[in-house]
């Protein structure tokens, strides 16, 4: 045994390409860590030291403003509420529609499947664009509503596609037909068999339509007039123009309203970011597994 581990060796070539993978994974990890070490040490200095730039590493004079500040502003804790409505409610329109469109079509008993995804995958290269999908919006009465930001992109046929090739390999035909034999009903089949076996899928669907829905703001922007129906990334946007436009504001103004938008920005980008954060970690188990599980079977 000793002898066969003396004999493998890595060459010199072998250990610098080694090397120079780490180096390069390292100066990755040290690019993405970095910016998210200095947004949280930038909420929690004081105005002063982030307006200043001397915020580079770790905080500067310690302080907790920035999140007073933002959490007694009644404007920033209605986007937050409205944001985890939209977030929550949107997800779980998105996804239940997604499931129900994309296990049809897994099914190759499902009569003209294939001309259905052709014209859903066409919606990828072409669609009607702003003003038409506005005026749609409109017609059907959705704007300045809660439900503007709810359907109208409630399906991505991105996540459809990977919805029905989980389902079409994972979901095999002997299965239904032996629960069909039994009396299993569609609907019984579906919630005892289907639901409970794509675990992974639905995680993968629930991050996606999540994130996606917490990040939104430009239907928001383009759909929504009332303040009360504003999500968070609004209120940051307002934030974030209010910061760079104060040229014409006075001395002690520009000193004080530019200094607590400063802190306040990075102090709402770190409470905007807890909830996927939070989310992540329970179910990238099953994110990892639904992701590959397709691939690997196909």
């Amino acid at each position: 045994m000793a002898s066969i581990r003396h004999t493998v060796r890595e060459s010199l070539g072998d250990r610098m390409f080694l090397g120079l993978i780490y180096l390069f994974l390292i100066l990755v990890l040290v690019a993405t860590v970095y910016p998210l070490i200095f947004i949280i040490s930038s909420s929690i200095s004081s105005p002063s030291a982030v307006s200043g730039g001397r915020v580079w590493l770790w905080p500067v004079e310690a302080t907790f403003v920035g999140y007073k500040a933002a959490f007694q502003n009644s404007q920033i804790v209605t986007g937050y509420a409205n944001s985890l409505f939209y977030t929550v409610a949107g997800t779980l329109i998105s996804v239940v529609l997604t499931t129900m469109i994309a296990y049809p079509l897994s099914r190759k008993t499902f009569f003209g499947r294939s001309g259905m995804m052709m014209f859903i995958v066409f919606t990828m290269l072409f669609n009607g664009g702003l003003i038409p999908t506005y005026l749609v919006v409109k017609a059907v009465g959705l704007i300045d509503t809660r439900w503007a930001l709810l359907l109208p992109n409630a399906i991505w046929v991105w996540q459809v596609i990977i919805a029905r090739t989980f389902f079409a390999t994972s979901i095999p035909d002997e299965l239904a037909e032996a629960a069909e034999i039994d009396g299993c009903s569609d609907l019984r089949f579906i919630f005892s068999i289907v639901l409970p076996l794509s675990k992974p899928i639905l995680a993968v669907l629930t991050l996606m339509y999540a994130v996606g829905q917490w990040n939104a703001y430009f239907d928001a922007l383009i759909y929504l007039k009332s303040n009360n129906l504003f999500p968070l990334q609004l209120f940051l946007r307002s934030i974030l123009i209010l910061n760079a436009n104060t040229g014409t504001l006075g001395a002690g103004e520009i000193a004080e309203k530019q200094q607590l938008a400063s802190l306040m920005k990075y102090s709402i980008i770190v409470v905007s970011s807890l909830p996927v954060l939070i989310l992540y970690p329970f179910v990238q188990r099953y994110f990892v597994q639904g992701m590959l599980i397709g691939s690997v079977k196909g």
